[in-house]
């Protein structure tokens, strides 16, 4: 899906609060970069959440191919070429003239300790959920050349090779990191609870970047990250509140791959019984909910975008009906449903702009048609524990708040990690959409699509897993000093050799 580049004069929904302007950059070509949540960890292992690969993914660690979004496609990066050798497996020929920034040659055996440290369980990784598990067996053909090997066929290995980061072979194997080390053009200079910083890697085997220094900071406020922009205190706010995009001198919209939900579990009652799951989704107010977000946020019906391979266009998004909300809830309750029970809505700060809002918005609706809820606010780390297997014993019926991703044109980096019994993120155990999926990710072309369409329509109309709520358009403000714009990779990477310095 094309990004939208264009400025937009936006409407102002909430007054911005106003900050006193910091010191000047001290370096003309060092910039700072204003997050909306605190970098919980550097793990490479983990760039696949957005909060860890901003900082990570292109700049410290490299993948053997880059995607470009645009097409959906794999592109060469530290690997050259490759080929499919058998049903299983691809051969991989890998750049010769690139060093890790401790010293260490990328090669080979280099690149198959990378995938097996994220194949080792014991170790949290994020990027292996987003594989949906997926087990890789590399072998070392020569220096420059190996193959990758997995248990099932898997058509579209180049492309999930973009999520795979080269980290150096000093790289603990069996612990988390918070000192990562790869090929990119940064190095880790600085990691702190209140910065990252980032320098110039200047044995980095690509063009050097403008850009030698790269200073991450956070603030949860999107009113005050944009004025940190404004008043020259930070250079870069990639993600900013519709509200808050007031000035079209500075200001991008862009459509981006994000779509968000909740998470329902299926396996504690009362979320257990299909008609409360529906009651949840025909609470709400979608044409209202939508002002938080803009006037180019799409509906959505289904986890992935319009456009990736897979993506089910007849599906229909759930209207608002909240009459028949309460019929459905009274139905259950007269069947001895316990639906009175009060739902845990676990939010997470800074997830995305107006993110609270629209949570305290959802759960008043739900209150109007009968549905008892808190919410629990935690932050990156915390909810990281509700997202991932196994979750919490405690965390009682619960609706979990996300924000997904899938820029590489292919379900597969969606579809089992939600729906699968075995994936990472899934409160679905279903033997049906199980055997759907394993079908779909061994077939191609439309076979494929139709496949993975298949078990979003299953899941949006039977099932009723979640409460889908839109494809998302981001707002980011860019500073005099910097020449950039935002794409539709910016909620989960910002390659800091794409951005230019202005005179």
């Amino acid at each position: 899906m094309p990004s939208v580049t264009r400025l937009m004069k936006l409407t102002l929904l909430a007054s911005a609060m106003s900050v006193v302007a910091g010191p000047a950059l001290a370096q003309e070509s060092a910039i700072t970069v204003v997050l909306p949540e605190q970098v919980s960890n550097l793990d490479p292992c983990n760039a696949s959440n957005s909060h860890v690969g901003r900082v990570v993914t292109q700049n410290i660690t490299e993948t053997l191919t880059r995607l470009n979004p645009e097409e959906g496609e794999a592109n060469p990066l530290l690997a050259t070429e490759w080929e499919q050798v058998d049903e299983l497996t691809w051969r991989f020929t890998l750049r010769d003239d690139v060093s890790f920034q401790d010293g260490n040659p990328f090669n080979a055996e280099a690149a198959a300790f990378a995938i097996n440290r994220l194949m080792n369980q014991a170790i949290t990784c994020a990027s292996r959920s987003k594989l949906s598990n997926l087990v890789m067996i590399p072998e070392v053909i020569d220096e420059h050349v190996l193959e990758v090997r997995t248990e099932v066929p898997m058509p579209i290995l180049p492309t999930l090779m973009s999520l795979v980061m080269m980290v150096s072979p000093d790289t603990p194997m069996d612990e988390n990191t918070n000192e990562p080390v790869g090929t990119g053009p940064y190095q880790l200079a600085d990691y702190t609870p209140e910065q990252v910083v980032l320098e110039r890697f200047e044995g980095y085997w690509g063009d050097q970047p403008e850009v030698e220094q790269a200073t991450y900071v956070w603030r949860s406020e999107s009113a005050l990250r944009a004025a940190m922009v404004e008043t020259g205190e930070a250079d870069l706010a990639p993600v900013i509140a519709i509200q808050d995009a007031t000035n079209p001198e500075t200001d991008f919209a862009y459509l981006n791959a994000e779509t968000t939900r909740f998470r329902i579990d299926l396996g504690v009652p009362p979320l257990d019984d299909v008609r409360v799951r529906k009651a949840l989704n025909l609470a709400i107010d979608w044409e209202g909910m939508a002002t938080l977000f803009g006037p180019d946020v799409l509906r959505a019906a289904q986890m992935v975008i319009p456009g990736v391979l897979g993506h089910n266009a007849e599906i229909e998004p759930w209207p608002y009906d909240p009459d028949e909300a309460r019929r459905l809830l009274e139905e259950a309750r007269a069947d001895g449903v316990p639906v009175d029970t009060e739902l845990n809505v676990i939010a997470r700060s800074g997830n995305y702009p107006n993110s609270q809002e629209a949570t305290e918005a959802m759960v008043a609706m739900w209150s109007d048609v009968g549905i008892q809820s808190r919410i629990t606010t935690v932050d990156a780390a915390g909810w990281t524990e509700y997202l991932n297997k196994p979750f919490p014993e405690d965390r009682g019926a619960s609706l979990l708040m996300q924000m997904h991703d899938n820029v590489t044109g292919d379900a597969v980096f969606t579809v089992p990690l939600s729906y699968a019994s075995d994936g990472q993120y899934s409160t679905v155990n279903d033997p049906e959409i199980d055997e759907l999926i394993a079908q779909a990710r061994a077939a191609t072309g439309e076979e494929r699509a139709e496949l993975f369409g298949e078990v979003f329509r299953r899941v949006h109309d039977e099932i009723v897993a979640e409460v889908t709520m839109f494809h998302m358009v981001g707002y980011t403000r860019v500073g005099p000093r910097i020449d950039w714009e935002p794409t539709v990779t910016t909620n989960s990477q910002i390659p800091l050799a794409d951005i230019s310095l202005n005179d």
